[in-house]
């Protein structure tokens, strides 16, 4: 399982995040404090508010995604 951290601040980044993670065959998670959402969902990701630290869990590997995650990626 791996972990990485990622901050989207506009609606336009949430969509290119969601469009990255749904192509991807594997499960995707993103969690702010206590709320998790499926990151393959618009609304949830949406849910979880603008401009937060998010970490992201996921098994598998895509070159795509992990470009995505590495835009949008912050320091630990």
């Amino acid at each position: 399982m791996k972990q990485t951290m990622i901050q989207l601040k506009a609606t336009d980044e949430v969509q290119e995040f969601v469009k990255a993670a749904s192509a991807c065959d594997f499960d995707i998670n993103l969690q702010c404090e206590r709320a998790m959402v499926d990151a393959k969902s618009f609304l949830g990701v949406l849910s979880l508010g603008l401009c937060r630290r998010l970490t992201v869990t996921y098994v598998g590997m895509d070159g795509r995604f992990e470009q995505i995650l590495n835009k949008y990626g912050v320091a630990q």
